[in-house]
């Protein structure tokens, strides 16, 4: 049981909460589920990430949705699609939806506001904070789907074979 005093103590201390002082979010861990790992607006964390998206965006997409679909989808075909959609105005809308595939894999939530809304009025930042997720994440956004398994299966060895004791 505790003293008065160190009852009192652990109520005047405040909660063990890391702030990231560029953003309103908690920074949290990657592998906790229901959080994101970094703020939406916290592109200046990995800046080649940043670079890359505001210049092009559709190699940031392809990397994300090869990574979401599980290599299921070709990284350069959804690449180029999001180009011809980007010329077309409505690039927003493919993009989200491997924001939405992304939050349902790791029960993300949908903030600050649903998948639509983020990719119409935050396209750069959005795609930035999906990639940063990915990585985070542990897997080399640079790597396709079954190169990344490939690299986290190559330190993953079999256990010895025991051979029998003596039989009679």
């Amino acid at each position: 049981m505790y003293s008065s005093n160190e009852s009192d103590l652990q109520k005047s201390q405040p909660p063990q909460n890391h702030y990231n002082y560029h953003s309103t979010e908690a920074i949290a861990p990657a592998n906790i589920p229901g959080t994101w790992s970094t703020g939406l607006y916290d592109c200046s964390s990995d800046v080649p990430n940043c670079c890359l998206t505001l210049w092009c965006p559709c190699v940031t997409l392809g990397r994300i949705a090869g990574i979401v679909d599980k290599g299921s989808t070709s990284r350069e075909a959804c690449g180029a699609l999001y180009a011809v959609l980007n010329v077309l105005g409505c690039a927003c809308l493919h993009s989200r939806l491997y924001r939405s595939r992304l939050r349902k894999q790791y029960n993300l939530p949908a903030t600050p506001c649903g998948d639509c809304l983020v990719h119409f009025f935050c396209e750069p930042c959005a795609l930035c904070q999906e990639h940063r997720e990915l990585k985070n994440r542990g897997f080399d956004m640079s790597l396709g789907w079954q190169e990344n398994m490939d690299k986290q299966n190559a330190g993953v060895t079999m256990a010895p074979i025991v051979q029998g004791g003596m039989d009679r």
